[in-house]
């Protein structure tokens, strides 16, 4: 975390270490100050972000999940102590809106009562479900375990990008393969060993981060070690991207095993899952990845009475109700639906990202989550599943880093379209503030009227062109 104050779970101060060096050393990525549009480390209890609607803060539980009672306690605090809004964000961290610098020792204060332990170190992230799915195929939470103690002993400890991020990833029914990490292990199928393997890549999603080797879990630790005291090395500001790959792959020339893991394909966290604990999981999510505390409060009053014994987070701003039995499934999920909260994986609206947005952000542009409401009823023929509507109140793009098909995005004259692009790219046209629904309406017309059999809205769009598009909206 940056910064030399922390606010502790008991609500005194202590010093903390900042994570920035004044000046790059020799051989080390450049140490300059960010941008102002870019924030060097996440919101949490030390370091607290302004937003348009008071601070900001994110936690990230460091159990694999919460108890009914502490999701209850932590919804009575954002209450207090914040505007009452709570969202889960697409890696699964929660965050409280609304806070003041006022109330952020009481914040704090209550959720060291609830007995939440939050992470505030390295950001090694398992599957929701790692260790209760049966069909996982490495132990995910065990290897993240070694690794975070092999962590801890470094002496001296590393000095790490503060956003830098480790994924450790077992297979199973739900992954993390669409989440970009400096570093991933993801569970490779051993072909005659008993003991599973893991393929070490770094810097990006599971289909373009770059594999380096595969290696039994001890070689596995080692080598995510190694990497580390590597970036440290190269300066407080490196990434996995700034590794160098040639290098890494001579090193490892000895250890490229046969096995190799695969990205199986994507299945949404809103659900039903088994569980091989017996039992069942039900993946629900905040509309648009927010809800209020009052609405939560609700739904935790079901699941308590329907026995559900613990909660997960999990990409997708994705929440996982824990220990279910299969005749209370269909009632909880029904209360979910009725506290706001989506619940099946093919709802059209799955396929929108939108920013916190007007009113909550202070560089937000428009109201994004009337938008992604509004878009999931005019212009349904644009959520198929083959693309991602990023709905972005400004350039910066804070949803959805990496290039969309399609992206809506907020300037302080209206409305920027980008195709193929992230939110900061030349825009294939501009439309007025009064004109997205009629744009977002269009555009689901245009895919309507024009796609072929067989085809995807992104290969429509595709097809259909920039200019085309941008011919289109402009005499529309």
């Amino acid at each position: 975390m940056k910064g030399n104050l922390m606010v502790a779970a008991n609500g005194q101060t202590v010093n903390e270490p900042t994570c920035f060096s004044q000046e790059p050393a020799e051989g080390r990525v450049d140490a300059s100050p960010l941008p102002p549009t870019v924030r060097g480390a996440c919101p949490s209890l030390s370091t607290p972000m302004q937003t348009g609607d008071g601070l900001l803060v994110r936690l990230r539980p460091a159990t694999p999940g919460l108890t009914v009672a502490q999701y209850r306690a932590l919804a009575e605090a954002a209450e207090t102590h914040g505007n009452g809004l709570i969202e889960i964000t697409a890696r699964g961290n929660l965050q409280l809106r609304g806070l003041t610098s006022q109330t952020m020792e009481g914040l704090a204060a209550d959720i060291d009562r609830a007995g939440m332990s939050v992470q505030s170190e390295i950001a090694i992230e398992t599957p929701p479900l790692s260790g209760l799915d049966p069909s996982e195929i490495g132990g995910a939470r065990t290897l993240a375990k070694r690794l975070q103690k092999a962590i801890d002993g470094l002496v001296p400890k590393p000095r790490l990008a503060a956003k830098l991020a480790i994924i450790i990833d077992g297979g199973g029914q739900l992954t993390l393969d669409g989440l970009t990490a400096d570093i991933r292990l993801k569970a490779a199928r051993p072909g005659e060993r008993a003991d599973p393997l893991w393929t070490l890549a770094i810097a990006g999603t599971e289909t373009t981060a770059t594999p380096i080797a595969t290696l039994p879990d001890d070689l596995a630790i080692a080598d995510v070690v190694m990497l580390l005291k590597r970036l440290s090395r190269l300066g407080p500001r490196a990434r996995g991207r700034d590794l160098d790959v040639a290098e890494l792959r001579g090193q490892f020339s000895e250890a490229r095993l046969n096995a190799r893991a695969e990205a199986g394909p994507s299945i949404s966290p809103l659900g039903i899952f088994s569980l091989a604990t017996g039992g069942y999981a039900l993946g629900v999510r905040p509309s648009f990845g927010q809800i209020h505390a009052r609405d939560l409060l609700r739904l935790l009053a079901v699941a308590e009475e329907s026995g559900v014994s613990e909660i997960r987070t999990g990409p997708e701003h994705s929440m996982l109700l824990l220990g279910l039995a299969a005749d209370k499934l269909e009632h909880v999920r029904a209360a979910a639906t009725s506290c706001g909260f989506q619940t099946r994986g093919d709802d059209p609206a799955n396929h929108i990202v939108p920013c916190s947005g007007a009113g909550a952000c202070a560089s937000a542009h428009y109201a994004t989550k009337q938008a992604a409401a509004d878009c999931a009823i005019i212009a349904p023929e644009l959520l198929d599943g083959s693309f991602k509507l990023h709905l972005s109140g400004c350039p910066k793009g804070c949803a959805h880093p990496s290039p969309a098909a399609l992206a809506i995005v907020g300037v302080p004259n209206g409305h920027a379209i980008v195709l193929d692009g992230p939110a900061s790219a030349q825009p294939a046209v501009n439309i007025g503030k009064e004109h997205l629904k009629s744009a977002l309406a269009l555009l689901g017309e245009l895919v309507r009227n024009d796609k072929v059999a067989g085809e995807s809205a992104r290969q429509c769009l595709k097809r259909l062109g920039r200019d085309a598009i941008a011919t289109a909206l402009r005499q529309g």
